[in-house]
């Protein structure tokens, strides 16, 4: 099995987290975003919409879109749950991740930290990120866990771009944050964007 990866992604990191977690074996390729590594012909071939992560099987067969990895590493195990209602609510929050977290605390971190834009320019955005925090905060504050009694997919994949929200994050989110961080197999390897990332640095789609 093979992960072609981008260190500095919160996608590509949730994948991560959750192979460490399952304490999977697995090889890692990393692909410099910003070096134009996904412009190549070669990556268009692994990826047409040239984005990471993709999950290649040992059969050759390729996964695209983070939380469908997450999906189909889960099935099977204790990490996507077996009943109907709490496999919906999943899906709910892997929905809610990609619109509400990644799109109002994933992107505008994204334009902060490579200098992009500034704080005024992506407040719109984080309005929805704070937004999202709130949603969750409610929904930890009586539970531990997303979904059910136990840690699932849908904490691995909310958890990742919220572990490095650009805004103050409520008490019952921090909580949840550290007990996340305090799972067996935790992989403490997301990074910050590298120079490379910044405005006219390198070469990407971004």
């Amino acid at each position: 099995m093979r992960l072609y990866d981008y260190a500095a992604s919160g996608n590509c990191f949730k994948v991560r987290l959750l192979l460490g977690m399952l304490d999977r074996a697995y090889e890692r390729v990393p692909v410099d975003i910003f070096g134009g590594d996904t412009l190549t012909c070669e990556f268009a071939m692994i990826n047409p919409v040239r984005e990471t992560p993709v999950l290649e099987l040992d059969s050759g067969e390729r996964i695209t879109q983070s939380n469908a990895i997450l999906w189909y590493l889960a099935e099977g195990t204790a990490w996507l749950p077996g009943t109907p209602l709490e496999r919906a609510q999943v899906a709910q929050w892997l929905s809610f991740e990609q619109e509400r977290v990644m799109g109002g605390l994933g992107g505008p971190r994204f334009r902060l930290v490579t200098g992009r834009a500034t704080e005024a320019e992506v407040a719109p955005r984080l309005a929805v990120g704070r937004a999202a925090l709130d949603v969750l905060d409610a929904h930890l504050a009586a539970r531990d866990w997303l979904v059910g009694g136990r840690p699932s997919i849908a904490d691995v994949s909310v958890f990742a771009y919220t572990s490095v929200a650009p805004v103050e994050v409520p008490g019952a989110v921090a909580a949840w944050v550290d007990r996340v961080r305090a799972l067996p197999g935790f992989v403490d390897d997301f990074v910050r964007y590298p120079e490379n990332a910044r405005p006219g640095a390198g070469s990407s789609i971004y």
